[in-house]
């Protein structure tokens, strides 16, 4: 790959994903796109370029997804889901007494372990819960990883990684080497297409926002439009919820975080909302290192 046709794929990717490859990650690229050249007919990287540039539609959705990292697992760190259930849900329970519903989105939500843990830790709750309208809204750039979200379908190996036991027999039914979550569950999320770089508001309000491990991967603008467009999106009283690598401190003022709660925020007043001047030589690429 010539030193053009990498610069031609980091604006591409970063144009139509907000991916913002460090200028080291060629690497990565080929390991990456190689394979997908290959599937496709073609006979390298300068060829995908090539059908790249003349419009391709459909090698320009294999290329994002190929290069859109989809690393998760049930429960992901722990933390975030502790906060969910004893603090996030307790106030918005209390909050939304006379309403009796909540909603939520998941963000980057990809092959679906993020959103269906939501939706066990719900169904834990019990009666606290009973007669209210729980919507959780999941979203993702890949169609591809949508659709197995949707199927709820995962390996021994996929259930083995930070699902509790007892949920894996309560909430899930073995068929030979694979286990499919219950249809009651599945049928509490609503699987949707989305690119954060576009617009959201169609979306509605939430009273709560996962949007983690995704914002680490765009750039200090980037970060700061997705942000504000956030704050646009969730109640005045709502939760916003980061990945551990992930903040709102020297970006925005939309959010503010919770003390001793990590990579948990409340809205600020809009009023005060004012996005943080980005300094010169101050925003680091983020390479994409890691997934969802």
């Amino acid at each position: 790959m010539t030193p053009t046709e990498y610069e031609y794929l980091r604006k591409f990717l970063k144009d139509n994903s907000g991916l913002d490859l460090s200028a080291d990650k060629q690497y990565l690229i080929e390991s990456r796109l190689l394979p997908l050249a290959r599937k496709a007919g073609l006979s390298g990287i300068a060829e995908l370029v090539q059908k790249l540039q003349g419009g391709s539609r459909q090698l320009m959705t294999d290329v994002v997804e190929a290069m859109t990292t989809n690393e998760t697992f049930f429960f992901r760190d722990k933390v975030p889901f502790d906060h969910f259930r004893d603090h996030i849900m307790p106030e918005i329970i209390k909050a939304r007494a006379a309403k009796r519903s909540v909603r939520i989105w998941c963000a980057a939500g990809s092959t679906g372990q993020e959103p269906y843990s939501l939706a066990m830790s719900l169904k834990e709750m019990g009666a606290a819960l009973t007669g209210w309208r729980v919507e959780i809204i999941a979203t993702d750039l890949s169609q591809e990883v949508l659709e197995k979200a949707r199927a709820g379908i995962y390996s021994q190996f996929e259930v083995q990684r930070g699902l509790p036991i007892q949920m894996l027999v309560k909430y899930f039914k073995q068929t030979g080497e694979t286990w499919q979550i219950n249809p009651e569950l599945r049928a509490m999320i609503q699987h949707r297409q989305l690119n954060l770089l576009h617009d959201f508001a169609q979306l509605g309000t939430f009273d709560v926002i996962f949007c983690r491990n995704v914002l680490i991967y765009f750039d200090q603008d980037t970060k700061i439009n997705i942000f504000n467009r956030l704050a646009r999106q969730i109640e005045p009283d709502g939760f916003l919820v980061l990945g551990a690598a992930e903040t709102v401190v020297g970006l925005t003022d939309t959010f503010r975080p919770i003390p001793e709660r990590r990579g948990l925020y409340k809205p600020n007043d809009p009023r005060a909302a004012v996005a943080k001047p980005v300094l010169a030589g101050a925003a680091p690429r983020m390479a994409v290192v890691a997934g969802r």
